[in-house]
């Protein structure tokens, strides 16, 4: 991989600008319901560990984020009504297990108009990231990154 870091053929810059886009369009479909992408998911990842008892810092290591923007997200969504947090595990309130449902195949309609260009059900690409995020998030000691520059002191910055 010695290909210069913004060249087209750089493995990393084309994971970023695949993923930047991605979410970007994911962002603009939530828009409409004045969710982030953060905030989505967040509110999916606490659908997807309902009755596993996940902990605000259960959910931000398996969506890989600080503590900081984990807790922020989950008090603007409990501000919107969108969940209820018990002493240890944030859960949907009705609102957000409606809105949830609302989006859900909005997102799904618009990951199939993005990854339209390549096979969806292409198994090796889906093992080859399950095998990029397993094995870096080990390297990194199972800690969660940041969601911006501005939360630098929790990412060791």
């Amino acid at each position: 991989m010695n290909e210069h870091p913004a060249s087209e053929k750089n493995l990393g810059f084309l994971l970023w600008r695949v993923s930047t886009l991605w979410s970007s369009s994911t962002a603009a479909v939530l828009k409409q319901f004045g969710l982030t992408h953060p905030h989505f998911v967040i509110l999916a990842t606490i659908d997807w560990l309902t009755g596993k008892g996940a902990s605000q810092e259960q959910i931000g290591r398996h969506i890989v984020l600080d503590p900081k923007p984990t807790e922020h997200l989950l008090r603007s969504l409990q501000v919107k009504g969108l969940i209820e947090s018990s002493e240890t595990t944030p859960l949907l309130t009705n609102a957000g297990k409606e809105m949830l449902a609302k989006i859900l195949p909005v997102i799904e309609s618009a990951d199939t108009a993005f990854f339209a260009s390549i096979e969806l059900t292409n198994p090796k690409m889906v093992t080859a990231l399950q095998t990029l995020a397993n094995a870096n998030f080990s390297k990194h000691g199972g800690e969660s990154c940041c969601l911006s520059e501005d939360d630098g002191e929790s990412c060791g910055g």
